[in-house]
C-alpha cells in the first residue's frame, strides 16, 4: 500500500492500492480529531449524518418559504 515508494505498471495497480488506502485510512485508524473520540473516519462521519441531515432540511424549508431574490 505504500503507493508513494513504488513504480506502478499501469493505473488498474495503482487504483487498486489507493482502494486499500482508503478503505485502511477510512475504515480501520481511529481518527485523531478533536471531537472524534478515537472512533474511525466512517463511525465520526455516519455518527453525525444526522445533524448534516437536519441543516440541508433546515435550508430546504426557509427556500421553499421565501426565495432567493
Amino acid at each position: 500500500m505504500a503507493f508513494r515508494k513504488r513504480v506502478f505498471k499501469n493505473v488498474e495497480e495503482l487504483q487498486e492500492d489507493v482502494d486499500k488506502w482508503m478503505n485502511e485510512y477510512n475504515n480501520e485508524r481511529t481518527h485523531t480529531g478533536k471531537h472524534c473520540f478515537g472512533k474511525t473516519p466512517l463511525q465520526t462521519f455516519l455518527d453525525a449524518k444526522h445533524l448534516a441531515q437536519e441543516k440541508m432540511l433546515d435550508k430546504l424549508q426557509l427556500t421553499e418559504i421565501a426565495p432567493a431574490r
